[in-house]
């Protein structure tokens, strides 16, 4: 089963992915993890992507759709993965649908964390770190609602949306989610 996770900041996409994952025993597949991994491994994507973490600028799509493409074309994919933090865009949801169409594959589901935003401030902004402050946070939910809802339109044409309460406790919402994706 191919599923990705979509969501705000906050909203516990993270923390669910690694849940169902290790539920369905398939891997839990992170854009972030993927771009360390390629560094430490110094692949050529590797060393690119390296490069433009450590001047501190954002990793292209381009590249980070190459890790992606790798990832899920290794054996341990074969019956599926949690994909976390990718696509962000519908432009990159497009590109990894048509990857996935050559390989005869699709997104079996999408599961959307759905949190008001005035639980995800509170979530955010009450971490203590200094990138979280309320101005901050709510620029983070600004950009997410511009560059990256969309996809939850995307989703819901393509049929494999599944839309999920992210409130109350780790097990109420991972009970959720798995109701809707062993459907």
């Amino acid at each position: 089963m191919r599923i990705v996770f979509l969501g705000p900041p906050g909203a516990g996409k993270g923390t669910q992915a690694v849940r169902v994952a290790q539920s369905l025993g398939i891997p839990h597949l992170s854009t972030g993890e993927m771009l360390r991994e390629a560094g430490r491994q110094q692949t050529m994507l590797g060393r690119r992507a390296a490069e433009h973490m450590s001047a501190g600028r954002l990793v292209p799509a381009d590249l980070v759709e190459a890790l992606v493409e790798e990832r899920v074309g290794r054996p341990d994919c074969a019956s599926g993965y949690v994909l976390d933090g990718f696509p962000r865009t519908v432009e990159q949801a497009e590109d990894f649908d048509r990857m996935l169409a050559v390989r005869s594959a699709g997104v079996d589901a999408t599961v959307y964390l759905k949190v008001p935003g005035d639980v995800l401030l509170d979530r955010l902004s009450g971490r203590g770190r200094e990138d979280d402050s309320e101005e901050v946070v709510r620029e983070r939910l600004r950009q997410y609602d511009k560059l990256t809802s969309p996809l939850v339109d995307h989703y819901r044409l393509l049929g494999v949306l599944r839309e999920v309460n992210g409130l109350g406790t780790p097990d109420e919402v991972f009970d959720r989610i798995m109701a809707v994706v062993e459907r």
